[in-house]
């Protein structure tokens, strides 16, 4: 077989990427000798790789920074409806590979970097990810300021610049154990801090009323100091900005302790002002009440709502001089998007700047707050909503408190005035929740207090509607609304995977690139022979080079004609994985039970992190490196069956393994994922899903047919079914002989030889108290996997299918997500974007 041409090759001949002219090759290579001999190097005469990376970062970012102030001065001279995307996460990855892609580029750094004896892809491989996210959540954001950007809207992200992000993860004698993520610790090239716009955020103090109004005093000041990193969009001329907050002490601060001599304390409680940025939590579907979150909470919002204003106010660039002072028309220049409930405080912050700050009247301010205000809802498990104690908001945020209670009382009075003597109601309706603990529901706030409620899949949306929300729709069912999430191609396809890419374009152009719908143009090409063996090729060519990588990274050896079988997203009950690990030990069984059937190979990998508080998530990762360790070690299995635990999963890894992923397991249970992203990107990189009906994965069986998908499972009224019989798990043990044998070799220690008790407690979980039915599951879920490797064996039905589920997957394009968004929810329309010729001359 030919040598699989690199991706540095391939992006050579790829067309989307256009030809380099010389004079860009040149150029790139004058700015990256001129950055690496002025910036960088200096006084040493001998760079490091590390100098290569900044000094093409730097180049790179010289081709921004002139569109960047050029889209910013538009947005002042046109004024169009500004858009805010507040998230507490924004999981970024690396950012050098995809500026290149959205600027055009690629090929001309290529090719100068190739000249002067470098290689692209070692430079590339030098930048940290910003994992400055969990999972799905801020991977969404991220992909939506791409599409922002790329539909020519005028957008903002608006964050935390965590000093360390979500933890690197270390696999110790099968153990998770976690290490800090300083991927500052050699600066970050992307960023341009921006002291001038630095911000006082206010915590603690007391509130005072008087007939002038009411006044919030002796409070603690922290600052918020803004980094700005410039977001592209895909060759076009627009570059939109992320904002992200770093809090710094004020001068003053504690500083009267100087009279007592105790000037080193006072320096040293600058740090808990600056505590507040210093890290991510590290969880993913589970709300931890903890006063530092709600600090960072309030502290994003605070910061942002004044820069928001400001911004309103005075409508020439670079000027501070405020030109508009009524608020009338604010919710027709701004829209705010609350990603989940984290940002939930712009809401009260929004009304005490209206009323105590501007003299708004209370009924105008909430107009405008309902109106400007919107939320997405991520998750429907009950562990997950936000739920903040009263007591702890009465000491950090006084003000706030009185605000929501004056809120809580309006509403209530509306709901009783239509329900009357309903008191059930008006207590499933309150933002405060009564208890031994008094508590503060963010989610019923963020419904309240917008004009628009969304879902990110069909039947997420749905369940929003009828049980969630359930109460709140029947109130004013014309706020809710479902928006399908989406993903970039411009990063899941065209970064990661350009060989499918080009094999992509040489057929249909490169139009589906911004508008990935056009990729309908390949169903009448199923059956082509060209097709189904170029698809066929560039799979088994990013196997090839995944296998090498995973030889280095781990020292595993894999087939790579075997079946990648990949199952990566953080580590959590409802994902799963422990039902992919009993289809495991189930198929290690079968091979042990008759070495001489036929079976088809399977590499095996799951991947992801674990809050480093969730004690059985933590176990689960140590029974899948426990039973990978006995059956990679296995004679008799041999390359049949591998199991591989994929270390600290994150962005740039997910870059290299979905492109090679031939199966992708999408099995939560019905009704628990909200919608997943995940299993748009595997389908869009030419992956087959085995998955239940849940989250996305209904539309995307509605999309390509649930013929050409693996669909399985209990489906949600089946789920809610059992719930009302009661689930027992022994009965699927009791009768299931291939259950019970693979739940006692786990219960027995035979995969943890030298701590036979090891997964005792999981075992326990199972039988016992498994909320997410992981038993009731197991049968169709391992018929299901036999139906998926009768098709393997035929890999020319097999890339039909593939090729039938890229063709479909065009509705899963976050471009086509923020249009919606954009029309319904925002009242921004995307300008009709005019993209520059190549020829015009660049910044």
């Amino acid at each position: 077989m030919a040598k699989p041409l690199t991706d540095g090759e391939r992006r050579k001949q790829i067309s989307v990427r256009g030809l380099a002219g010389l004079g860009d090759v040149a150029e790139v290579r004058k700015s990256f000798n001129r950055h690496l001999h002025f910036t960088l190097v200096k006084d040493r005469n001998v760079a490091t790789r590390r100098d290569y990376y900044l000094a093409l970062a730097h180049t790179v970012r010289d081709h921004l920074v002139g569109r960047w102030i050029r889209t910013q001065q538009r947005y002042y001279e046109r004024d169009p409806k500004r858009i805010y995307y507040l998230s507490l996460e924004f999981y970024m990855g690396r950012t050098l590979q995809n500026t290149m892609v959205n600027l055009g580029l690629q090929n001309a750094c290529d090719e100068a970097i190739y000249q002067l004896g470098l290689d692209l892809e070692e430079l590339e491989e030098i930048e940290e990810d910003a994992g400055l996210g969990n999972g799905g959540l801020g991977r969404l954001a991220a992909c939506f300021l791409d599409s922002m950007a790329t539909l020519g809207l005028a957008a903002y992200g608006y964050g935390i610049r965590y000093e360390f992000g979500i933890f690197n993860q270390k696999i110790v004698n099968g153990w998770q154990v976690e290490e800090a993520d300083d991927w500052l610790r050699y600066g970050n090239p992307w960023e341009k801090a921006r002291p001038e716009y630095m911000l006082p955020v206010h915590f603690y103090g007391r509130v005072e009323h008087s007939p002038e109004g009411v006044r919030w005093l002796d409070t603690q000041v922290v600052l918020a100091m803004p980094y700005d990193t410039p977001v592209p969009g895909y060759k076009n001329d627009t570059v939109n900005t992320m904002r992200l907050w770093s809090a710094k002490a004020p001068n003053d601060f504690k500083l009267h302790d100087f009279n007592v001599g105790g000037y080193i304390e006072a320096v040293l409680d600058r740090n808990l002002a600056e505590n507040i940025s210093r890290v991510l939590y590290p969880n993913d579907n589970f709300f931890e009440g903890k006063e530092l979150r709600l600090k960072q909470e309030y502290f994003v919002v605070a910061a942002t709502l004044q820069d928001i204003i400001r911004r309103f106010k005075s409508s020439k660039f670079g000027c501070r001089d405020p030109v508009r002072t009524s608020f009338e028309t604010f919710p027709d220049k701004v829209a705010i998007q609350l990603n989940d409930t984290h940002p939930a405080l712009a809401i009260p912050e929004l009304m005490r700047i209206l009323v105590d700050v501007e003299k708004v009247d209370w009924d105008k301010a909430w107009e405008i707050t309902k109106k400007t205000c919107a939320y997405t809802n991520h998750t429907v498990l009950p562990e997950a909503l936000e739920r903040w104690p009263v007591s702890m908001f009465e000491k950090l945020l006084p003000r706030h408190l009185d605000i929501i209670y004056a809120i809580n009382q309006r509403h209530l009075d509306h709901v009783a005035a239509l329900f009357p003597g309903d008191v059930d109601r008006l207590r499933r309706m309150s933002v405060i929740e009564e208890g031994d603990c008094k508590r503060i529901n963010m989610a019923h706030l963020c419904v309240i207090g917008s004009h628009a409620v969304n879902g990110v899949a069909r039947i997420h949306s749905e369940i929003v509607r009828q049980s969630v929300f359930k109460d709140f729709y029947e109130l004013e069912p014309e706020k809710f609304q479902n928006k399908t999430n989406g993903i970039t191609p411009r990063r899941w396809l065209l970064l990661c995977n350009p060989g499918l890419a080009e094999t992509i374009v040489e057929r249909i152009g490169e139009g589906f690139l911004t508008d990935l719908s056009q990729l309908k143009k390949l169903l009448p090409l199923v059956g082509d022979e060209a097709l189904i063996r170029d698809v066929a090729q560039v799979k088994q060519e990013n196997k090839v080079k995944f296998s090498a990588f995973l030889e280095k990274q781990y020292g595993v050896k894999v087939n790579p004609s075997s079946m990648f079988d990949v199952h990566v997203k953080r580590i959590h009950e409802y994902k799963r994985q422990l039902l992919n690990c009993l289809h495991v030990v189930t198929l290690y069984n079968r091979i042990k039970k008759d070495p001489t059937q036929a079976f088809v190979p399977r590499t095996v990998m799951i991947g992801g992190k674990a809050a480093p508080g969730y004690h059985m998530a933590k176990k689960i990762i140590k029974l899948v490196t426990s039973i990978g360790d006995i059956i990679n070690h296995d004679p008799i299995v041999g390359d049949r069956l591998k199991v591989i635990f994929l270390e600290n999963y994150r962005v740039s890894l997910a870059e290299k393994v979905i492109p090679a992923a031939d199966l992708s397991q999408q099995i939560s249970t019905a009704g628990t994922e909200a919608s997943g992203t995940g299993n748009m990107k595997f389908m869009l990189n030419g992956a087959l899903t085995i998955g239940t009906m849940d989250g996305a994965n209904v539309e995307m069986a509605e999309e390509a047919g649930a013929e050409n998908l693996f669909i399985f499972g209990l489906r949600v009224e089946d789920v809610e079914a059992l719930d009302r019989k009661g689930y027992n798990a022994h009965e699927y043990y009791d009768r299931l002989p291939e259950l019970r044998q693979a739940v006692d070799q786990i219960n027995g220690g035979f995969f943890s030889p030298r701590e036979p008790d090891c997964f005792k407690d999981v075992v326990n979980m199972l039988l016992n108290h498994d909320r997410f039915k992981v038993f009731a599951d197991y049968e169709a879920y391992v018929a299901c996997q036999a139906r998926v490797d009768q098709l393997y064996r035929n890999p020319k039905e097999w890339t039909k299918k593939v090729i039938r589920n890229i063709a479909c997957s065009g509705k899963f394009s976050s471009d086509r997500t923020i249009t919606e968004y954009a029309h319904d929810i925002w009242g921004a329309e995307p300008p009709a974007l005019q993209t520059p010729p190549p020829s015009l001359p660049r910044d």
